[in-house]
């Protein structure tokens, strides 16, 4: 079989028309969301309350996979020290974890029957803790693509400063 292809695309202030358009021209049939706190204040046509209804009457289906969200803490020994972004540093440190991986063979067993659209909240996929969760699928064998815009995905290269050992990902300072 085939691996996989997830895709990945961010919200940001795009209208809910924009937003299927793109889902639409890359034959998504899932969307994930990995946002921690699935709501915007600014843009509540992608707030959980709503979302999944616009997706559903479209043919696309909707999920949040809460324990892929972002915002976690740093811990003390930290592993992931090449981070210098708190934020990132945290949720790979995170990465680390039963939960995490968990929550990600969740989604790759998705995206085994389904075409999936991981979506958060920043449209640049290397400013989103997506980049990260695409780095771990990327290092177990699943290609992941960023949705752009119109006609323009993006193949996720592996982050330059990762060490992998097996399904372990590792961001340590550069020397």
């Amino acid at each position: 079989m085939n691996s996989p292809l997830v895709l990945t695309i961010g919200h940001s202030n795009r209208t809910l028309e924009e937003f299927i358009e793109l889902l639409q021209l890359n034959e998504v049939e899932l969307v994930a969301d990995v946002r921690t706190v699935p709501r915007s204040r600014y843009n509540p046509q992608f707030n959980r309350d709503a979302l999944p209804e616009s997706l559903r009457k479209v043919g696309i289906e909707y999920t949040h996979i809460a324990g892929l969200g972002g915002f976690r803490h740093t811990v003390t020994d930290s592993v992931n020290m090449g981070w210098r972004n708190a934020s990132f540093r945290g949720f790979a440190d995170y990465m680390q974890t039963k939960e995490f991986e968990e929550n990600l063979t969740l989604l790759i067993d998705l995206a085994r029957t389904k075409r999936v659209a991981l979506m958060c909240a920043e449209a640049v996929p290397w400013r989103c803790h997506r980049s990260l969760i695409s780095d771990a699928l990327l290092i177990r064998g699943i290609r992941v693509e960023d949705i752009l815009g119109k006609g323009e995905r993006r193949e996720h290269v592996l982050t330059s400063w990762a060490e992998v050992q097996g399904t372990i990902i590792t961001y340590p300072p550069s020397l």
